[in-house]
């Protein structure tokens, strides 16, 4: 079965810092770009960030510039989203994607479960 799986998340004061994790499973994704979004309880899913395959090119959105770094190491068909300077208002399920194209927002075709982040003040 194709999927992915989030992992790294929990409880951290604000201020602190989480490195999510992202793992292929059932076939390589190392072609594919990987992008995260989280949704924040009665709040619709946002973008924050994607990465080409080769990890060329990277955008983020601005409220996570500068705090959030996304990486990936294909050879463990693994992303990563490093987060710093957390807040609570990063409290969200975060979740990351892949799809075949490197896209800024929605156009991901594999999802993961998710893993909650929660920031306490």
């Amino acid at each position: 079965q194709v999927m992915l799986v989030e992992s790294g998340g929990g409880l951290v004061q604000a201020g602190g810092s989480l490195r999510l994790s992202c793992t292929g499973r059932g076939r390589t994704f190392s072609r594919d770009a990987m992008g995260w979004f989280r949704q924040a309880p009665g709040k619709e899913r946002e973008f924050l960030t994607a990465i080409s395959w080769s990890g060329g090119d990277i955008y983020y959105v601005d409220f996570v510039k500068g705090r959030f770094t996304i990486s990936r190491d294909n050879g463990k068909n693994t992303v990563y989203l490093q987060m710093n300077s957390l807040k609570p208002e990063d409290t969200a399920v975060y979740y990351c994607a892949a799809g075949p194209t490197y896209v800024v927002g929605d156009g991901y075709n594999y999802w993961g479960q998710g893993t909650l982040v929660i920031v306490s003040s």
